[in-house]
Order: structure tokens, then C-alpha cells, then sequence
């Protein structure tokens, strides 16, 4: 498998779902459907954030993610992030996700705090962990989203 790639994005729009597809456009992931998986990184595959995604194939194509994500009716602020811990010794690692309509500190600190937790119930040898975190704000009539995604690779047919 090739490099884990962490994106990330912010948006507003007239709506809950315009201001995510916005946000995820914000990322380069809005053309492909997206498939969540849990929070295991594979043994050997490196994690790198790159902000926004490459050219991961044609459109419309399946795409394996990990995403922590929020959306909210304005006037607000929401913050959305994602962590991760990779092993020292080419084992697998973990990430954890976290948002809502909070300070981007609080989403830091949550996904920190599950990281530890996660590293605590396996006997991995885990480095230590990176965090990333997006805000976005919108005002009265207009929605904000944030998202923070990793990404598995390239996008694979999905019929």
C-alpha cells in the first residue's frame, strides 16, 4: 500500500451538505464516495499530511478514509481534527478523530487523550503523535463544515 495521505478542509454553504461538499472540495476529496473504515493504520504504511489531496483517480471512484468531521447552522464555529501514531518499528499505528462546535484546542485534546488511550490497550512500540486540526465559521442563514480525512491510497472502481 502507498502512503497514508491527511488532508484537510473548511467551508461554509447554504446548507449542512453544500457547506461538507465544499469543505471535503476544500480537501480535493469531493468527487469520490468515500468509505470509512475504524482507526487502524497497517503495519509499514507511513502517514503524511499533505493538506490537500492529489489527483487520487477518476471521479466517482471509492475512496478508503478515515474522517473526523462537523457541521453546524451559523451564527457558530466548529473545529474538526485528526491524529494519528505511527510505530517506531514498521508495526501498525492508530488515529483517532474528533470535532464539534468547539475551540480547535479542545478538539486537539480530545484526540490526544484517545491516542493515549488507544496506545494504552496494545503493545505496540508507538512513537509519538501528530494532530490536525481545521476550523471553520459561518454566520446566521449559512452552515460551517470541517473535515480532516486520511486517506487510503488511490480511489478503486466501486462497480
Amino acid at each position: 500500500m502507498s502512503t497514508i495521505q491527511v488532508v484537510q478542509g473548511s467551508a461554509t454553504g447554504p446548507t449542512a451538505m453544500a457547506a461538507y461538499d465544499a469543505a471535503l472540495a476544500d480537501a480535493g476529496v469531493e468527487n469520490y464516495n468515500l468509505v470509512t473504515v475504524s482507526s487502524v493504520i497497517p503495519a509499514g504504511v507511513p502517514v503524511e499530511g499533505v493538506g490537500t489531496a492529489p489527483d487520487l483517480g477518476p471521479a466517482g471512484e471509492r475512496l478508503t478514509v478515515v474522517e473526523g468531521r462537523a457541521r453546524a447552522a451559523g451564527p457558530t464555529s466548529v473545529s474538526a481534527g485528526l491524529g494519528w501514531v505511527e510505530s517506531v518499528d514498521d508495526g501498525p499505528g492508530l488515529f483517532y478523530e474528533a470535532a464539534g462546535e468547539v475551540e480547535p484546542a479542545d478538539v486537539e485534546r480530545r484526540i490526544r487523550e484517545g491516542l493515549a488511550a488507544g496506545s494504552d490497550l496494545r503493545d505496540w512500540n508507538l512513537g509519538e503523535p501528530q494532530v490536525i486540526v481545521e476550523r471553520a465559521s459561518a454566520d446566521a442563514g449559512e452552515y460551517a463544515a470541517a473535515v480532516a480525512v486520511a486517506v487510503y491510497g488511490e480511489s478503486e472502481p466501486i462497480v
